[in-house]
């Protein structure tokens, strides 16, 4: 009676090993896979904040080449179409040049010493897009002087 009475009490440490070790290993899956979700979480963060960056620096662009076109038209507006500023990512940009409105430059403001001038004062819009619905649109404001009309 005795044996059986053994063979019954180590019977129950070897089930209690079982046991905790399956407990442990689910702790530790929980842990891994809680792991990988914030770790996925944190390289989609990263991609959007790139994104927006993106978009940040095509609207930039938009704002560049509008000005170096240097075509100010005091009538109707000048739209730039929408052109790829960098290809790899898919950013896109898309600008307009609109004249808002003209004022008087001050007498003597100009070395030439000459009256007659006036500054003509415009605006560009850019709008710069990027992957994953980032957008950013930029405003420059800038005054051409020239003749008084």
């Amino acid at each position: 009676m005795r044996a059986s009475a053994n063979m019954a009490c180590v019977n129950a440490q070897h089930g209690g090993a079982l046991i905790v070790g399956l407990v442990l290993l689910a702790v530790l899956t929980l842990l891994g896979v809680a792991g990988m979700k914030t770790s996925i979480m944190e390289l989609t963060m990263a991609g959007n904040k790139q994104f927006s960056e993106d978009a940040f620096q095509a609207a930039e662009t938009g704002i560049d080449r509008a000005l170096q076109a240097g075509v100010f038209n005091t009538g109707t507006p000048t739209l730039a179409p929408k052109a790829l500023v960098r290809p790899k990512h898919n950013s896109t940009v898309e600008s307009r040049t609109d004249f808002m409105r003209r004022t008087r430059v001050p007498q003597g403001g100009f070395s030439l010493g000459e009256d007659g001038f006036e500054a003509y004062h415009f605006q560009v819009l850019s709008t710069g897009t990027a992957p994953r619905n980032a957008v950013s649109t930029h405003r420059q404001w800038f005054y051409v002087v020239g003749p008084d009309s």
